[in-house]
């Protein structure tokens, strides 16, 4: 496979190009050396055949949505079928409560596409497919992924397996693991601060959307003793496909649209999660305060996270070191002077844009970071992960270009 690819390592303006053609695209914008990966047309034959669990957003479980939602799903959908994956080919969709139903039939946007039906996983014949994007539900899938071929990759888009200690999932999901074996050799995937682990790993557990806008700031800062592990506050502002497509009353259009309001406060479920990455880059126990609120629009993802510098350390140096630390990450982007990150300038791509801020009081500093929930928060990053772990260019079949307006 490697003899397929062509690495590069050139000034792309704005880091948008063309990833289907020997030479990149320029757009003109700011320039930043990025490493890249080029792939030529030729060798689109699509020769690694995948599978999406849960693709309609249903489960087998009655009148039981996704949590992970049907948006999601579509995205993985879109970033491998329609944006031309080079090399993936999706080969099996499992839907329990649609099985026997075609694609087109239950998203008629798909009704041209020449997708398979959709089938129960226990019908799944999964000797045809060499991967699998897991898309169902936290506590459904343990069971699933333990009774799959040892042979297949696995992305994991549920919180199944992203807690080490099975312990912790016990208590804040409110159901013993059932897994707790497969849960070992479990990679938890944030992309750009575990790549060497997620290129052998059989199982990826892919991050949660809040952790993600989180993680990428502060696990270089904690790395370097640039901030101080205490009194790091953090509200995230999320737009309603965060909270699933489940059918809540705190769902609806009218109880969205005109205002926000802030859910889970103390207790939502990705604070262990978040906790558990940022201790392991400290190398020390971290507690957060973490508020999640869910804003009147469909996709986007804000975290403000404001924390206490080390002694001697500037908001310079801070900005300073998250420059230099994803200098070459194609996806990441701390933005100059005092621009503020914006989610409208990240919707439907799988960047993360990131901006430092002296705080009024002195010694602190506020945070920004925003990303696309759906995209960079979960199928963005798991094609990422399933391109690291199948050997090919992490960056293929991905979306760079936002969607403005």
């Amino acid at each position: 496979m490697n003899s397929m690819v062509a690495l590069r390592s050139v000034f792309v303006d704005g880091g948008c190009f063309s990833r289907f053609q020997d030479k990149p695209k320029m757009l003109k914008a700011r320039k930043r050396h990025v490493r890249i990966f080029a792939v030529s047309s030729q060798k689109a034959d699509k020769s690694i055949k995948v599978g999406i669990l849960g693709a309609s957003g249903y489960t087998g479980v009655e009148n039981f949505y996704s949590v992970l939602s049907i948006p999601i799903i579509l995205n993985l959908i879109r970033n491998i079928f329609i944006a031309n994956h080079p090399y993936f080919g999706i080969s099996l969709m499992t839907a329990d409560r649609k099985a026997g139903q075609s694609i087109g039939s239950v998203f008629p946007h798909l009704i041209t596409q020449d997708l398979p039906d959709l089938v129960a996983v226990k019908d799944a014949d999964f000797s045809t497919v060499e991967a699998v994007f897991c898309c169902l539900p936290h506590g459904t899938t343990q069971e699933i992924i333990k009774g799959l071929p040892t042979s297949l990759k696995i992305v994991d888009l549920s919180a199944d397996f992203r807690l080490r200690d099975i312990n912790d999932y016990g208590e804040w999901y409110g159901q013993p693991h059932k897994a707790s074996e497969l849960q070992k050799e479990a990679v938890y995937g944030l992309t750009e601060i575990y790549r060497n682990k997620i290129q052998s790993a059989r199982l990826v557990a892919n991050p949660g959307c809040y952790p993600t806008t989180i993680f990428l700031p502060l696990v270089p800062l904690l790395k370097a003793s640039l901030i101080a592990l205490q009194d790091i506050l953090i509200v995230s502002n999320s737009g309603v496909s965060g909270a699933g497509r489940s059918a809540k009353e705190a769902n609806l259009y009218t109880e969205v649209s005109e205002g926000i309001f802030s859910y889970g406060i103390t207790r939502h479920r990705h604070v262990p999660e978040i906790e558990q990455e940022l201790s392991d880059a400290a190398n020390s126990k971290v507690t957060v305060s973490f508020t999640p609120t869910l804003m009147p629009m469909s996709r986007g993802m804000q975290s403000t996270i404001n924390v206490q510098m080390a002694p001697g350390v500037s908001v310079k140096d801070i900005k300073q070191h998250l420059k230099g630390f994803y200098e070459n990450e194609e996806y990441v982007t701390v933005l100059p002077n005092d621009e503020a990150p914006h989610t409208k300038y990240v919707q439907g791509s799988n960047g993360c844009h990131i901006n430092v801020f002296p705080d009024r009081i002195p010694g602190r500093a506020i945070i920004i970071s925003v990303i696309d929930n759906l995209v960079k928060g979960a199928s963005g990053q798991a094609l990422q992960n399933l391109n690291l772990m199948m050997g090919i260019p992490e960056n293929t079949g991905i979306s760079c270009m936002p969607l403005f307006p």
